[in-house]
Parts: structure tokens; sequence; C-alpha cells
């Protein structure tokens, strides 16, 4: 029977030589800041514009996206202050703005604008359950499982649609979170061990044999 670790030796030589493969290459951006981002409050479905520094935001990712390899289309979620940063994104490379609507933030139902303090106030229970397990949702909300399995037939279709390209793809912290933690192809608790900025660029590079690689986590220019 092979071992564990030799299985983990033969996964690690297959993605080291792509042999001059061209990778289809995601570029996750969260959007920038709004009027809950600096309370830390859980911003689901709402539709609030970027706040002066979000624009800052959106533009400076924007510039530095431009410096790099040209890409070759731009998606975004289609709430107000992800749109708002792709179209800085889309100004400053060229390049037309689609929507997709698997890029949604998580639905936070019931939760919707509080903050964690206030959430674990009034509902103590329903947060334990919600952070101790990916299948419960939020009262009137969607799961971090849900939210996963459109973040997978997202990525599906990128891989297929815009092989060999690269796509900029302008999202929520949650999914951008959840699509890395599933590029590294760790446990659904490994998104409460990593921070996200708003306005903050992530890389995935995705191969024809299956494999990926995270280039980039969470480069921002943070500008107050």
């Amino acid at each position: 029977m092979q071992s564990e670790a030799s299985g983990v030796v033969q996964s690690f030589q297959k993605g080291w030589n792509r042999s001059g493969e061209r990778p289809t290459t995601l570029l996750l951006v969260r959007h920038g800041s709004t009027a809950h981002s600096p309370e830390g409050r859980f911003s689901g479905r709402n539709d609030l514009p970027l706040d002066g520094q979000g624009t800052d935001q959106a533009k400076a990712v924007a510039a530095y996206i431009s410096r790099l390899e040209p890409v070759d289309a731009i998606i975004t979620s289609p709430l107000r202050r992800a749109r708002e940063t792709a179209d800085a994104i889309a100004t400053a490379t060229g390049r037309t703005v689609a929507v997709d609507e698997d890029l949604i933030e998580l639905d936070f139902g019931d939760w919707e604008g509080l903050t964690f303090g206030e959430t674990k106030q009034a509902w103590p229970a329903e947060l334990a359950d919600w952070l101790d397990s990916e299948h419960v949702a939020p009262p009137g909300g969607e799961s971090f499982a849900v939210l996963a399995g459109r973040v997978r037939n997202l990525v599906d279709r990128i891989r297929t649609q815009y092989a060999g390209q690269r796509l900029v793809a302008v999202s929520h912290l949650t999914p951008i979170k959840t699509a890395l933690r599933l590029a590294m192809g760790a446990p659904h608790e490994a998104i409460f061990r990593f921070h996200l900025d708003t306005g903050a660029l992530s890389i995935v590079d995705y191969y024809l044999d299956g494999t990926c690689s995270v280039r980039i986590l969470n480069r921002s220019e943070r500008r107050h």
C-alpha cells in the first residue's frame, strides 16, 4: 500500500515542472472598503457603495494589476461594492466587466449589519454552532458548505471557459477565502486562520492536470 508520505511527494512532483504550460490564472480581488468595513460588521447581500478609502483601494489595486501581464477578462459579484471595484480595474486595463452571480458574498441572514460582538450577545448559541460547523447557516442565511459548493462550481467553469487565460474576479471576503483554502487543499477551518484586507489581491494558477498553485495571498496597498 502506498504510504501517505509517498503520496504527498508524488503530488508535489506532479506539479513541480510545468514544461512551459500556460495556466489559467485567477486574480482574486476583494472589493474596497465600505461603511461596514472599519467596524467589522457582517456585510453580506447589502448594496453599500465603496467609501472614500474603498475608492482609493480600488484605484490602487487596479493600477497594480495594470502593470502586470495583461488580463483577458474581468468578472464581478453583482453587489455594488464589487462592481465599483471591478469598474476601476476595467478603466485601468481596458477590459469590460461581466457579472457572475457565484461571486456574491455569503448571505448572513439576520446577522446582516451586526458586529461579531453584537451577534454573540443576541445569538450566542447560533453563532457558536455556525463557527463549529460549515453546514450551519445564520438564521435566514446561507451556510459555508452551500457557499463552498458555488465556489467549486465557479472555479470549474473558469477553468473551462477561460482555459489558459488571465482572469480578474472581484468578490468578497468569504468566497475568496473559500477559493483560496480549496486551492490549498485545506479544511474549512482554515478560512478563520488567515486575513484578507479590503482591496487586496490574491492569485491562483490552475493547471491542466487538476493541480493549482497559490502565487500571491493578500497583497494590498494600505491607503488611509
